[in-house]
């Protein structure tokens, strides 16, 4: 449980840097190849982490998208040159505010364990 509340704590630090990261919005996201490179390679290294959870945690926790994040990191690593940024900014806008409530919810879970 130690690594996955640890894993978690990144994660969710992960999630909450590329908030700040596009607050500007998405012309500037676009427009800004730091802030891409920043949110990409944040969005890289929380699914990379989300990853290495215990097989226990995932199971337990069906209503995360495990298998997506696995294949969007496998598609950010190997796929760089085919990154999307318009697929991008709708992962950022649709996918992640529900990442964040449930990553925040299972690390509150394991450091009240």
């Amino acid at each position: 449980m130690k690594d996955d509340k640890l894993y978690l704590i990144h994660i969710t630090e992960c999630l909450e840097r590329i908030e700040q990261f596009v607050t500007e919005g998405k012309e500037v996201f676009v427009r800004d190849l730091k802030t891409q490179d920043a949110v990409i390679r944040n969005l890289q290294v929380l699914a990379e982490s989300s990853q290495r959870l215990s097989e226990t945690l995932k199971t337990a926790h069906p209503e995360v998208n495990w298998r997506g994040l696995a294949g969007f990191r496998n598609i950010l690593v190997h796929d760089y040159l085919g990154i999307n940024l318009q697929r991008v900014w709708e992962i950022i806008e649709g996918d992640l505010p529900a990442l964040k409530r449930q990553m925040t919810s299972l690390r509150q879970a394991c450091e009240n364990a």
